[in-house]
């Protein structure tokens, strides 16, 4: 089934600062169409996780798995996957879609998948929307790009 398709697994994910242990076996999948929140008091490696997952760190020990191909060792600018920082990387001239939308914008049409092709011509230009998962019912489904 398409929903329990794995695009983001982490293995048995460790990583330690000098002798600091800040994860400690980690197992997480991200599924198609869902959206997970990192919860956890500062410090507790929240930032460090996403770090490994960008490929911005790497982890001591266990393995990075994108659609079941190992990611591990992959540098940031090889994986299909954006990062938006927290505060100050953000532009303040920019509203959230031009944020968002900006490594987008970096990226050439050939480095482009034709799905994302056809859906930032569709977006550029047009106004920004609600998600709609903030304007529906009480129980919100994924907001799908």
């Amino acid at each position: 089934m398409v929903q329990d398709m794995r695009l983001i697994e982490l293995k048995g994910v460790c990583k330690n600062f000098g002798e600091t242990q800040v994860l400690h076996d980690v197992d997480l999948y991200i599924r198609k169409c869902e959206f997970i929140t990192l919860l956890g008091p500062s410090g507790c490696g929240k930032t460090t996780l996403l770090r490994i997952i960008g490929g911005f760190e790497m982890p001591t020990s266990g393995e990075v798995l994108f659609e079941g191909k190992d990611m591990t060792g992959i540098p940031p600018y090889r994986r299909r996957i954006n990062t938006v920082f927290q505060k100050y990387a953000l532009f303040n001239h920019l509203n959230v879609f031009d944020n968002i939308a900006f490594g987008l914008n970096l990226k050439t049409p050939e480095q482009m998948g034709v799905k994302t092709k056809k859906r930032w011509r569709a977006m550029k230009g047009a106004p920004p929307t609600r998600c709609p998962a903030a304007s529906s019912s009480a129980s919100p489904s994924p907001a799908r790009w």
